[in-house]
């Protein structure tokens, strides 16, 4: 590539942007530059039709040649716009009185639950999990029927689902990758699946009809309850602090059996009561189980030769209970009095 800019002229464009934009003395002038070099009939619409002259090999590096370029210009125009705007040209932009207090300018931060799903990634990532996605709007199949779930089954009912026709809906858990990822991947396998999932919920303090939840799967030969609950174990500490403590109780999901609900000691009371857990001392975090057989053969996986064990929890929920926030409305609210408590962590951040 290094005769590429030679050859199309990309560094000579560049450049002839660059003196264009400073010698604009106005707006209107400003942006005859700019349709000139990146209007829909500029110079580098020009120079992208010219990549059909290039073999085919070489012709996504050229792509993002050109890319750049425009990146670039777009900078250059932007700039000299905001000087122009200013009502000051180039020569005089910083012919104030130099004493003067400059004007602080609004920095941003990640979002409280960028921050949680960053963190919990990174625990889960070291403890050898990778990472997995799947579509919002799902098959009937993959989100109910492939996971175990009765035709009957409450949660398949319209008052619950947003169903888009019959066989097409918005999906209500993260637990249908599963099957997707089983279905392409052999074991051993080890992932968390992260997504936005949609429930016909009326909104209130502790529901959402749009929330964030991850799911996890490890399958294996072998694996066992006491797999889960070290794994488990392990997250909680790592993100709740050392000392938090983790107990399973038996539960019912039609995708595991056996099932269980995950408690993690009161972060606020440290087990001895509190208005928070409900004077129990614990606190639900998530949903877990070994992976059921029927889930297994829908997968293509034989449960006689493998075992593996799914847990799933609420980001929304792990973000308010780490940060104690009384009502999950706060996080889509995007009311930066709100928001801006959490930005300190994340200051000085190159965000992804």
């Amino acid at each position: 590539m290094s005769e590429r800019p030679d050859r199309f002229g990309v560094d000579e464009i560049a450049e002839r942007a660059e003196k264009a934009f400073a010698e604009a003395a106005d707006l209107e002038v400003l942006e005859e530059a700019r349709v000139r070099f990146i209007g829909r009939k500029g110079e580098i619409t020009t120079l992208l039709r010219s990549i059909g002259s290039l073999p085919d090999e070489e012709r996504p590096a050229f792509g993002d040649l050109v890319n750049d370029l425009r990146e670039r210009i777009l900078g250059l125009y932007e700039r000299r716009k905001g000087a122009l705007s200013d009502g000051a040209a180039e020569e005089d932009y910083f012919s104030g009185d130099p004493t003067l207090p400059g004007r602080r300018a609004l920095s941003g931060g990640r979002h409280v639950l960028h921050q949680v799903l960053r963190d919990i990634k990174r625990i889960f990532f070291g403890m050898g999990y990778s990472l997995a996605e799947g579509p919002d709007v799902e098959l009937d199949y993959y989100n109910f029927e492939a996971l175990n779930f009765p035709a009957d089954h409450p949660s398949r009912d319209t008052q619950d689902t947003f169903y888009i026709n019959r066989d097409i809906l918005l999906r209500t858990q993260t637990s249908p990758v599963q099957v997707r990822y089983m279905e392409k991947h052999k074991p051993p396998l080890r992932i968390i699946v992260p997504g936005r999932v949609y429930r016909n919920e009326a909104p209130d303090p502790s529901h959402a009809s749009e929330f964030l939840q991850m799911e996890g799967l490890y399958v294996d030969r072998n694996v066992s309850l006491a797999d889960l609950r070290n794994d488990v174990t392990y997250f909680v500490r790592a993100f709740f602090g050392s000392d938090a403590k983790v107990r399973f109780r038996p539960h019912f999901f039609p995708f595991t059996e056996p099932s269980a609900e995950a408690d993690m000691s009161c972060f606020a009371c440290r087990g001895s009561g509190c208005p928070i857990c409900g004077k129990t001392g614990w606190i639900e975090i998530m949903g877990a189980g070994m992976v059921h057989p029927h889930v297994f053969r829908n997968a293509g996986y034989d449960p006689d030769a493998y075992t593996g064990f799914a847990f799933g929890l609420g980001l929304d929920r792990i973000a308010m209970l780490k940060y104690g926030i009384d009502d999950i409305r706060r996080l889509l609210s995007n009311d930066l009095r709100f928001l801006r408590q959490f930005w300190a962590e994340t200051a000085g951040e190159v965000f992804e």
